[in-house]
């Protein structure tokens, strides 16, 4: 696998850069490399989830911390790193999960002297969790922002209709194990040089189950469970970042012995939007104006994500001129309060102006001799090389 870059070098920062600079780095890096703005360019597309990768981190103050101390292991859930918490496989497992893990281990080591861990007292297996399953679900810049409802499909393991889940031929059942006697569990002898050893292992014929199924079911081979294709569907809360992950609890593969459905996970993945740019809660525009609204001033309509205000721009506006939109930004995905939106103008000079522009911009600059020209020529007058 190909290590991973350097944060600050990927957004092309010092490690004792400011916030604000770190910020500013990554707003005109993910303008430059948007999907948006290089369509069908995988390698802009690598390069823009590359740097929302590296600004979650560094924007984050505690997250930079974590980063600047450990690196990259602080955020590797499979290093047991100072991102995980030493068990960093079991992250998200309930505590029924933990019996399946530590119940396996058990069997593993012959019931630890036969103890049988967190089997029965028969030695037989408990119920068994359904593994959980994984969706990718995509949605847009506004569905993110508003929330929405989604119905998506997948195929998931269901206790087999034929035989209800058994494994049994229907009208039959299973029998108890002849090998085990129903325990789940057999005992070896070997003779070494400490003299005779027994260990307790599961049963190899009913894998610890207790019990064999003579005659399987035809419709799920003795399983006793089936594919099925499901349609379900999601509530996605308003405010969800990208990479966010919505639980569907007990929607996922059927258990075995009684245990209970796996979960679905629903990872989102959020499109990026053709002009704005989100950093957290807040909302980031950037947007033209002309030479003459800039310089007497005008009213601008902006689009926000509860419709067109009218934004004043003051007479004399410089180009990168930032205002801000209070409450304007994206809902907060707890539901408390919300982000807000920064308007960035941008002034447009003109590249072809007729005869009569270019008189009245030169009569304009002749009438400005004791403004912004003169300052101009003041100081390339007084630069000496």
């Amino acid at each position: 696998m190909a290590s991973k870059r350097d944060y600050y070098e990927v957004l092309g920062v010092d490690k004792s850069a400011a916030p604000d600079a770190i910020k500013k780095a990554y707003r005109k890096l993910a303008m430059q490399y948007h999907p948006d703005r290089n369509p069908g360019d995988k390698q802009a597309e690598e390069k823009f989830k590359e740097i929302n990768e590296a600004y979650e981190v560094l924007g984050d103050e505690e997250k930079r911390a974590k980063y600047d101390q450990f690196g990259h292991a602080a955020f590797d859930q499979t290093a047991g790193g100072y991102g995980g918490s030493g068990f960093s496989g079991f992250s998200g497992f309930s505590g029924g999960d933990y019996a399946d893990i530590f119940s396996d281990i058990f069997d593993m080591f012959g019931g630890m002297g036969g103890g049988g861990g967190f089997a029965s007292s028969s030695g037989r297996r408990g119920p068994q969790k359904g593994s959980s399953l994984r969706v990718n679900l995509s949605i847009t810049f506004e569905e993110a922002a508003f929330g929405c409802e989604k119905k998506f499909t997948l195929t998931r393991k269901e206790k087999c209709t034929e035989c209800g889940g058994s494994g049994a031929k229907k009208g039959t059942s299973a029998k108890t194990c002849p090998d085990c006697g129903g325990s789940g569990r057999v005992a070896t002898t070997q003779r070494s040089i400490f003299g005779m050893t027994q260990s307790i292992q599961p049963c190899p014929k009913c894998h610890g189950t207790g019990q064999v199924i003579e005659d399987p079911c035809p419709h799920c081979s003795g399983s006793g469970v089936e594919n099925v294709k499901r349609t379900l569907n999601v509530k996605i809360p308003a405010g969800i970042f990208d990479g966010g992950v919505l639980p569907l609890r007990g929607e996922g593969n059927a258990g075995a012995n009684g245990g209970g459905n796996g979960d679905v996970n629903i990872v989102i993945t959020v499109k990026p939007h053709e002009y704005f740019v989100r950093e957290g809660n807040d909302v980031y525009l950037d947007t033209p104006i002309s030479f003459v609204d800039a310089a007497l001033g005008c009213e601008l309509k902006v689009p926000t994500r509860e419709g067109n205000v009218m934004l004043k721009i003051p007479e004399g506006t410089q180009t990168g001129t930032t205002f801000k939109l209070k409450n304007k930004g994206i809902q907060n995905v707890n539901g408390y309060g919300k982000g807000d939106q920064y308007v960035t103008v941008n002034v447009e000079i003109p590249k072809k102006l007729s005869a009569k522009q270019k008189t009245l911009l030169k009569e304009f600059g002749e009438a400005s001799s004791d403004g912004v020209f003169e300052k101009v020529k003041k100081f390339w007058d007084s630069v000496k090389l």
